[in-house]
């Protein structure tokens, strides 16, 4: 349930797109704080503010960060448009919560794309990199851009993570790199909006133009420990979306050999999950050369059970440790950097090699 506070904001910290970062003081010390100003407009020093700390409390995964729900004393106005109208978007994100948000999809009747997605039907063969963490995110786009530096590339990003594109430091970061952001489900605050998956591949293609789109759930990732009970378990889903709809599925792989945890070392059991159990389409598996010969024998014998299936791709590395380097934005994963869990990184940067090649 949640765990509310009152507050004072102190200082503002830092500002990107979507978010302000604050100081708070409580009666239980001060907070670091986080606002979405679309949702609960732009706080400023002096402001009385309320704020969920229920995960904060907990040591989740939400940056460290409470959240701002409302500043009571001094609402945000009511949009400009008339509310009572579906001219500006009738999508409600975040479903029946106290902040849900109602956005304009990129298909409904009131879009400028309408009829782009009317008639949208294919990826048309388009190549989309499906991964496990947002953290891949960067390392994937350097794959592509190592080999295919004008590609035109959008982000998907679905809803098993962070719904608010704003929280991502990373995606602010690429914004210049990008064609666009497509928030799917549940997820909102992209470039474009989409009810699922399927739409969001299709704006992707068809709106944003891409030559390759890129499949993750927003920061942060859901996890028990158990073969079902994690988010990632969508990426399968994802695989069979894009098959569907005449994509060219790429499914990056999770490895590490950093993660203390045995279950995600060498080939991650979300990897193993998603793509052997719940992917009924086949894809290409990229597998990165160049790995350290005791963890590249782990990799091919956790993988061998899935080449039934899905297209085991060796992948040549060079260059791509020098283009992982030069990522616009900070490599991390599970607060592991590039040379802490260089495996990860480098197998995600194979998958996007491996999409760069699919233009060809």
């Amino acid at each position: 349930m949640v765990r509310w506070r009152s507050g004072m904001v102190q200082a503002i910290r830092r500002t990107w797109h979507g978010a302000i970062e604050l100081d708070v003081a409580t009666e239980q010390g001060v907070l670091r704080a986080l606002a979405y100003p679309s949702l609960v407009g732009e706080p400023q020093p002096g402001d009385r503010v309320l704020l969920n700390v229920g995960a904060l409390v907990m040591g989740l995964g939400t940056g460290g960060y409470a959240l701002v729900v409302a500043i009571p004393d001094r609402l945000p106005p009511d949009p400009v448009a008339d509310g009572t109208t579906r001219d500006q978007g009738h999508l409600v994100k975040a479903r029946y919560t106290p902040l849900q948000a109602i956005r304009l999809g990129v298909d409904e009747e009131a879009s400028p794309h309408r009829a782009i997605m009317a008639a949208a039907e294919s990826l048309e063969g388009m190549p989309v990199v499906t991964a496990d963490l947002h953290s891949a995110l960067p390392a994937v786009l350097a794959g592509i851009r190592a080999d295919n530096p004008k590609a035109t590339i959008a982000y998907v990003m679905t809803d098993g993570g962070a719904l608010p594109a704003w929280f991502s430091r990373t995606l602010d970061g690429l914004r210049d790199h990008l064609a666009g952001t497509v928030t799917t489900g549940q997820a909102f605050g992209g470039d474009l909006e989409a009810s699922t998956v399927h739409t969001g591949l299709l704006a992707a293609r068809h709106v944003l133009r891409a030559d390759i789109a890129i499949v993750s759930q927003g920061p942060g990732n859901l996890g028990t420990g158990t073969t079902w009970g994690f988010s990632g378990v969508a990426l399968g889903e994802a695989i069979n979306a894009i098959a569907t709809l005449g994509g060219r599925p790429v499914g990056s792989l999770r490895v590490s050999d950093g993660d203390g945890r045995p279950r995600h070392r060498g080939v991650s059991h979300h990897t193993l999950t998603a793509y052997g159990k719940v992917a009924l389409m086949p894809a290409d598996l990229p597998v990165p050369d160049g790995l350290d010969p005791r963890l590249a024998a782990e990799i091919d014998a956790a993988l061998a059970p899935l080449g039934a299936r899905h297209r085991l791709v060796r992948v040549a590395t060079a260059g791509l440790d020098e283009a992982l380097r030069r990522s616009p934005v900070g490599l991390s994963t599970m607060g592991r950097g590039l040379d802490q869990d260089h495996a990860y990184f480098l197998t995600a940067a194979a998958a996007g090699r491996h999409a760069a090649a699919l233009l060809a």
